[in-house]
């Protein structure tokens, strides 16, 4: 690769920041001049670290209190991606996280969800209490009608076997809605 104009540079300089450098792949910041398969696996590790550093709050055995619990927790790792990801966090009786699992990874405007892939980890984890969390990568985090409907299909199978739904969360770009905050549902 030659030189790079001053467009490119500025191009280059307006362009990258450390959520467009999250979201890159490695070819994508191979194709910037000075950074080959080594630094940007070093610029992937270093952001990496510091999600998990993000995260360290609210791990495995912490009780969650409230939604800003919540949205820490998965904030870093969902609000860049390129695709839906739904998510389940698993409580115990005591609100303490058990594990969170992905459930479904869709496409760039919807990921499919089954209640029996839910009830099936909740059951096998002995979760007492669920939150659902998933991504709009568009930015937007207002529910769409699908988002509704099956939050509804999903706290209804979730009653039958006696899991408590405490909450659905979506994460948009810079911003997150809570069904319970929202009326869209019941606190569990």
């Amino acid at each position: 690769m030659g030189l790079q104009t001053e467009e490119d540079c500025r191009f280059l300089r307006e362009k990258i920041n450390f959520r467009n450098l999250d979201s890159a792949s490695f070819s994508e910041l191979c194709s910037v001049e000075g950074i080959g398969m080594a630094k940007a696996a070093q610029i992937k590790a270093a952001l990496e670290i510091g999600k998990r550093f993000l995260r360290e709050k609210t791990k495995i055995g912490r009780k969650i209190k409230s939604v800003e619990d919540v949205v820490n927790y998965y904030k870093p790792y969902l609000r860049d991606l390129k695709k839906e990801v739904f998510k389940v966090m698993l409580l115990d009786g005591r609100n303490k996280i058990i594990n969170d699992i992905t459930i479904s990874e869709g496409s760039l405007t919807a990921s499919v969800v089954h209640p029996r892939e839910v009830i099936k980890e909740a059951i096998k984890e002995s979760a007492a209490a669920l939150i659902f969390v998933h991504n709009h990568p568009s930015g937007e985090s207002q529910p769409s009608e699908e988002d509704i409907e099956i939050t509804n299909r999903l706290v209804q199978a979730c009653d039958l076997v006696g899991i408590w739904v405490l909450d659905h969360i979506i994460i948009g770009g810079d911003g997150y809605i809570s069904f319970v905050d929202e009326g869209l549902m019941k606190a569990g």
